[in-house]
């Protein structure tokens, strides 16, 4: 009988230790690939809060900057891969400008408490973390299925957002908007770590436009966390305090 629950127990041991190291499906080149993008990622997000913090200096974050930053992510798509240095460079200032349009946001923060912005980069951080190791260790294409099912959750928070600004926003379809736009990102990441891998697979090891698609799912989930931690630290239930929440959104994307 104890030899019996003793196998058990080192078999889901190896199991789970096993789990944690499934890296075997990833090929050495496409590792090293994903090293590039994480690299890359941890860059863009530097530059992302040096654009926060000149926007807190100079107060150039709003509408125009979120415009800029469309464009030279426009700008990166259509530069051809071998650009290398230029694409490298659009998206580090493609990320600066990110940062500036969130920056009123940040700003807000800080003035409510500035322990807030850790708090939500740290759980961002770790949410990230968490999800896009998950799709790295799962079966190869497991998750991809999920790309369709999220691409309509988007299409219907596009849709809602779009009735909003024409007949006017509340409370309750803000948060609404707030909670499933943070359930699509996170997906996202899960989606886009795969389908960065399954790509790399193929010969696809455009590093830059792979850390464009996790920066744009990072600063996502962190800004709608932040909104989160904002509204509840500040005046939860205050509902002209949501709806000032819901120009600000308005306004970065």
């Amino acid at each position: 009988m104890d030899a019996f629950f003793g196998s058990q127990s080192t078999s889901r041991s190896r199991w789970s230790y096993d789990s944690l190291k499934n890296f075997h499906q990833i090929s050495p080149v496409v590792q090293a690939h994903l090293k590039q993008v994480y690299l890359t990622l941890c860059c863009a997000l530097i530059a992302c809060g040096i654009g926060s913090y000149l926007h807190i200096l100079w107060n150039i974050g709003g509408l125009l900057t979120t415009f800029a930053c469309v464009g030279s992510m426009a700008w990166l798509m259509s530069t051809p891969s071998y650009q290398e240095q230029k694409r490298v460079s659009l998206l580090m200032a493609a990320a600066v400008l990110q940062g500036a349009s969130i920056g009123p946001l940040i700003e807000l923060a800080i003035d409510i408490d500035s322990s807030l912005i850790v708090t939500a980069f740290v759980g961002t951080a770790i949410s990230f973390g968490c999800f896009s190791a998950a799709a790295m260790v799962a079966k190869r294409r497991e998750y991809l299925y999920l790309a369709g099912l999220l691409s309509s959750g988007l299409s219907i928070l596009f849709w809602l957002q779009l009735a909003s600004s024409i007949f006017g926003g509340s409370a309750s379809v803000f948060t609404f908007e707030l909670y499933f736009g943070l359930l699509l990102f996170v997906g996202y990441v899960v989606v886009d770590t795969q389908n960065i891998i399954e790509r790399a697979h193929v010969g696809d090891l455009d590093y830059v436009k792979h850390a464009l698609e996790l920066f744009t799912d990072f600063v996502s989930i962190f800004v709608r966390i932040l909104i989160i931690m904002v509204s509840l630290f500040s005046c939860l239930g205050d509902k002209s305090f949501f709806l000032s929440l819901i120009f600000l959104v308005e306004d970065w994307n």
